[in-house]
């Protein structure tokens, strides 16, 4: 019976640690606002791009707590301009007709590497995704702008 309790144990340590390896979108607040350019389910492809890039080795840790739609107004020809400029500069297609912005809430673990504070909460952190007419979402951006 110690034997079995024993190996249960380490079964779920290791799912803890394995839990641990990624960043933490599992409670995440999903705020839609209100669009007129963009449904519910544009509005979740990109989200799930977001919550898949949040998930990466570099956000290990990190603890995603909320994401909300910006605005239809940042939607405009001005950011589509820099998003196009910044996608030429990266060698990449800049040939996309619709961007969308999302903010973000997150919370860094207590060993965040350097470029984040440790045990910190971080408001307003921006997501940047285009794409060519209804084609699939491509994060081209995120960070503070």
């Amino acid at each position: 019976m110690k034997k079995i309790i024993s190996l249960l144990l380490s079964v779920v340590c290791v799912c803890c640690m394995i839990g641990c390896a990624k960043g933490s979108v599992s409670d995440v607040k999903i705020d839609y606002g209100a669009s007129s350019i963009y449904s519910e389910d544009d509005m979740n492809e990109a989200i799930e791009i977001i919550k898949d890039k949040f998930n990466t080795g570099s956000w290990r840790g990190f603890e995603l707590q909320s994401i909300a739609y910006s605005s239809d107004e940042k939607c405009n020809l001005d950011n589509l301009g820099w998003l196009r400029d910044l996608a030429e500069a990266n060698h990449m297609s800049d040939e996309f007709t619709q961007c969308i912005m999302f903010e973000s809430d997150f919370h860094t673990p207590e060993n965040a590497s350097a470029e984040w504070n440790p045990d910190a909460d971080y408001e307003n952190y921006q997501w940047w995704l285009v794409r060519t007419d209804n084609s699939k979402w491509e994060l081209l951006s995120w960070g503070y702008c």
